[in-house]
């Protein structure tokens, strides 16, 4: 929890002095914003490396799902815990620039699956919606369980919402 968390915990699981944290992040919701940006850089560059082993416009749908599922399968020192994006913009009052960050990050998802479902020779805004809320609830199922693997039920689901058409 970052409103929980104290900056000494911070700075000592971090391994710096204080004044270098401050050199870099004037206070701790610019340390959380730069992590926000960083997880959001860290899934793109999983996204980019299953997009470019896809075979097909289909594939490349599930690729977004699969980027997902890479990044759940990290190791986390304390578990997996669901996208921690939306965990940290839990914390932010609404209209914050860290919750504003988290959401930009949720709709280019939704936006590279509407883009691959055009690939596909059929543009539909209603699908693409429906696998990014099916996504983003496997997440927070999966992180509630502390189950990354739940990821592949919504990968089958996906697939099959996408053979269906």
């Amino acid at each position: 929890m970052i409103g929980a968390t104290g900056i000494d915990t911070v700075i000592a699981e971090a391994g710096v002095a204080k004044q270098s944290l401050y050199n870099n992040f004037s206070s701790k919701e610019e340390l959380t914003w730069a992590y926000i940006a960083a997880r959001h850089d860290e899934w793109l560059e999983l996204y980019r490396a299953r997009v470019a082993r896809a075979a097909s416009p289909r594939d490349r749908v599930l690729a977004v799902v699969d980027a997902y599922l890479d990044h759940a399968s990290g190791a986390y020192e304390h578990g997996f815990r669901g996208c921690g994006l939306l965990n940290a913009a839990a914390e932010f009052p609404a209209g914050s620039p860290g919750r504003e960050a988290v959401r930009q990050h949720k709709e280019q998802v939704q936006s590279l699956i509407a883009g691959h479902l055009a690939e596909t020779g059929t543009e539909d805004p209603a699908l693409a919606e429906h696998l990014a809320f099916l996504l983003e609830g496997a997440m927070s199922r999966a992180g509630l369980q502390g189950r990354p693997d739940l990821l592949l039920s919504a990968r089958r689901i996906a697939a099959s919402l996408l053979d269906a058409r």
